[in-house]
């Protein structure tokens, strides 16, 4: 027996030896990995624009140096893309900027962003150069920004209009046993429909078609501009579907030239007037951006904007780069309020919102920060439901014609299993000693009473919101009522309805809350710095990652999204405040 143990012993000392030289080799590989060479910029250098990389506003901060290492999330930002295109504009080094192939995971909101970055770069005189083998919707909506768009001669187009598609899942429950059961407030809160019906309803119905409409026609018109073609032929190109191949989009004016990608690149050397035998200067625009950010010149202004960036679904707790947590969010609030030197605090949302809960601890803090300096929302692809809940307290509020915004109501869902439990010969009693003394089971069906009890907080809490927005927007809660119900309405359509002061971007916003503080002489600083630990990041290591991989390569594309939908569903703790549907834009 004591041998047995002592070999125990050995293999237990081994795995731990093993592990522990396997995380020694990951931590050193990670600093001496993250000590790349200095970036060089060469002169008439080209920035080639791919974003596959890059999804969120912020790439985020960590008070942790080690965490900061070992972090396996974006390095990179948006906001330090544009900060780079900006930088750019100046660089004599810098000729012009190529966009090729790019195939990026933006947001429709982040992609004007960028729109308004690169015309802004072309007013220099530096060229914005195009080319792709296939063009979706999305990414010709960037690229159209170019001064000469190419194409591949055997290459897609896509330009057809917007559509969303939703899932619904009534009769998988029936068959299943697995119920989900709601209770919610709005007219529109169609976030829990696809468990109540297998088609969408018409309430739905109009306020997806108009969303899309919206934003089409912001889309249009930006690429109007760009092209030189009316909205009304653009339309009808859309219809007919007349820009389907390189040659019908040349015809249509949508593109300029047909060619193979060397041939691009020969036209770039020929505006730098390199022989077509030698190579050009390229450089990666993340790779600019992390120079630019590494070496810009410290801003002697003692005056400063915070920018605190929320992005993702409101989950809770200390949140990271892609979940909202009042954690960091009202830690950076406080920490900007009590920072003589802040002037003013943007909060830059990006979220189709979540947990109630959390939402209203944020809403109350930027209520105290608010009494003390200038808030300004920045809306970025979303700020929807619980979203637009930590925005409309902010002394203004900023949003893109693309936006999605809006979506006041709440709801409840919790999953029920008590038919598959039958089916399979499970069945549950309950012994309590008083009336009401037993939690929700999922093993048994949902009484009335605690179905009332529930909705009663839903209303509760929809009321809550509504009042908020009602003092925030200086509007009648009836009023608030009227364009709430769950309803979501795009940047352009919330401006109308009064639930956005202004159209514009995060520059925009900045500028807003400087001129509220009286400041003219200032620099930005961003937040949140998050407090993960070690345990936080080897969750995120590829080997901890290589499940998720398994079963999206395993089961497709589609199914894995289905799953991921589900999944979401029955994660979400407690009421929530979420936008209807995901819409993506292809």
């Amino acid at each position: 027996m004591r041998f047995l143990g002592n070999v125990l012993a050995t293999i237990v000392g081994l795995f731990v030896f093993l592990m522990m030289f396997f995380f020694g080799i990951v931590i050193i590989a990670a600093i001496f990995g993250g000590e790349s060479e200095e970036i060089s910029v060469k002169s008439d250098s080209v920035i080639e624009l791919k974003l596959t990389d890059v999804t969120n506003d912020y790439a985020g901060k960590y008070k942790d140096p080690w965490v900061a290492i070992l972090s396996d999330g974006e390095k990179v930002g948006l906001s330090d893309i544009l900060l780079a295109i900006e930088n750019a504009k100046t660089d004599n080094d810098i000729k012009g900027i190529s966009i090729l192939n790019n195939d990026s995971q933006l947001g429709m909101a982040q992609r004007k962003a960028l729109r308004n970055a690169l015309e802004d770069f072309k007013k220099s005189g530096k060229f914005v150069m195009a080319y792709a083998n296939t063009y979706s919707q999305k990414e010709y909506y960037l690229n159209s920004v170019a001064n000469t768009i190419y194409i591949n001669p055997i290459g897609e187009f896509d330009f057809k209009g917007l559509s969303a598609e939703l899932m619904f899942f009534k009769d998988l429950q029936e068959k299943s046993g697995v119920k989900m059961e709601v209770i919610r407030h709005g007219k529109y809160k169609s976030a829990v429909e696809p468990f109540l019906d297998n088609k969408m309803s018409d309430a739905n119905r109009e306020q997806t078609l108009s969303l899309l409409n919206s934003v089409w026609s912001s889309v249009l018109e930006d690429i109007s501009k760009s092209r030189n073609i009316s909205v009304t032929k653009l339309n009808e190109i859309a219809n007919g579907l007349l820009a389907r191949t390189p040659e019908m989009a040349k015809a249509e004016k949508l593109v300029d030239v047909i060619a193979y990608e060397d041939e691009y690149h020969n036209a770039i050397k020929k505006l730098l007037k390199v022989d077509k035998d030698e190579d050009y200067n390229k450089l990666s625009i993340l790779d600019y951006a992390q120079k630019v950010a590494t070496t810009a010149e410290i801003s002697a202004a003692e005056d400063k904007i915070a920018v605190i960036y929320a992005q993702g679904e409101i989950m809770g707790g200390e949140g990271d780069i892609n979940t909202i947590g009042e954690g960091s969010i009202n830690r950076s609030l406080i920490e900007a309020r009590k920072d003589k030197n802040v002037k003013a605090i943007v909060l830059r949302v990006d979220s189709p919102g979540g947990s109630a809960l959390t939402s209203d601890l944020i809403w109350r803090e930027i209520e105290l920060t608010k009494k003390v300096k200038p808030v300004v929302v920045s809306m970025g692809n979303y700020a929807a439901s619980g979203g637009y809940y930590i925005a409309c307290n902010a002394n203004k509020i900023f949003a893109e014609n693309n936006t999605i915004t809006g979506s006041i109501g709440v709801f409840g869902i919790l999953p029920n299993f008590t038919q598959l439990a039958t089916k399979i010969g499970v069945h549950t009693e309950q012994v309590k000693t008083n009336e009401n003394a037993s939690e929700y089971s999922p093993f048994v069906p949902m009484d009335e009473k605690f179905k009332t009890v529930t909705l009663e907080s839903v209303e509760n809490i929809y009321k809550t919101f509504v009042s908020h927005v009602a003092a925030g927007r200086k509007m009648t809660v009836a009023q608030v009522d009227s364009i709430g119900q769950g309803r979501v309405w795009s940047g352009s359509q919330a401006l109308k309805i009064g639930l956005v002061d202004k159209i514009g971007g995060l520059d925009a916003a900045i500028k807003e809350a400087a001129s509220l503080s009286k400041t003219k002489k200032y620099s930005t600083q961003n937040f949140p710095e998050y407090e993960k630990d070690m345990n936080d990041i080897f969750k995120s290591l590829p080997f901890a990652k290589s499940k998720e991989s398994f079963i999206k390569e395993e089961l497709g594309e589609e199914t894995y999204r289905l799953m991921q939908q589900i999944k979401k569903v029955q994660t979400r703790k407690g009421i929530q405040a979420m936008m209807p549907f995901e819409i993506t834009i292809q």
